[in-house]
């Protein structure tokens, strides 16, 4: 395992401005000089979803452009959101990554992670727990490939609220960053198997030493803050890309 790890999360290719995906396939060619190993965690795509012979249209740019890290011998590790958890063989097969189901302990830059996107974590929102426990049960995945793509695709994202929040002010919260942050809190404080906890799904950028040596990161998003983070044995850096 590589000692360099780059990981970013909550890009949501498919509803972002298109100057936004630009930069993130700028970032994508740049990631090689900054590390040996990608993780993204979770909400790579606004929605995607593989019915056997058929993906969803319009990411082939950002697919192209992980396949040829994947090439150069980049390692890239996927952990589904809650827009995207129903990757298969066409990530696997043709793009090369490798999708990895989360919450899951994982080594990120040569430490003791606890990674996990974070939607239906932290307490309450049962609601949301119950939909993401059928969704991504075998019956509900195969419930929902018998929907024609032609209307299943388009039905996905009139759910999707993505659009909506991209026009919100830049310092938009999620009110469950803070139940993120807490879990995070206690997950250091109550195990001695892991040194770092990683969760996505807020779009706020966190970096915060818990203890001595031991941190909570949250990637940011791709929608307000274009942010990404360097995770090596000897430092966490939290990092915000310039186009330009």
């Amino acid at each position: 395992m590589t000692d360099r790890t780059v990981v970013v999360s909550d890009i949501h290719l498919g509803a972002i401005p298109s100057e936004k995906e630009t930069a993130f396939l700028r970032f994508l060619e740049g990631v090689g000089d900054i590390g040996d190993d990608l993780l993204i965690n979770g909400d790579l795509f606004d929605f995607w979803y593989e019915y056997g012979e058929v993906i969803p249209r319009g990411h082939f740019r950002v697919l192209s452009a992980l396949h040829q890290l994947v090439r150069a011998g980049i390692h890239v590790r996927y952990l589904g959101g809650n827009h995207d958890a129903w990757g298969g063989g066409f990530l696997t097969d043709e793009v090369g990554i490798e999708i990895i189901d989360g919450p899951a302990l994982l080594t990120v830059g040569g430490r003791r992670a606890y990674v996990a996107h974070g939607d239906g974590l932290g307490g309450g929102d049962w609601g949301y727990r119950a939909l993401k426990w059928s969704s991504r049960s075998r019956l509900g995945r195969l419930g929902f490939r018998l929907i024609h793509p032609g209307i299943g695709i388009p039905l996905a994202r009139m759910a999707s609220s993505t659009e909506g929040k991209a026009g919100l002010a830049d310092d938009y919260v999620s009110p469950r960053a803070a139940k993120l942050e807490a879990l995070a809190h206690s997950l250091l404080a109550e195990r001695d198997d892991i040194d770092l906890v990683i969760f996505g799904h807020t779009h706020r950028p966190v970096l915060e030493e818990v203890a001595p040596g031991r941190h909570y990161l949250n990637a940011g998003d791709w929608i307000y803050n274009c942010t990404y983070a360097v995770v090596t044995p000897e430092l966490i850096r939290l990092d915000h890309f310039e186009p330009s």
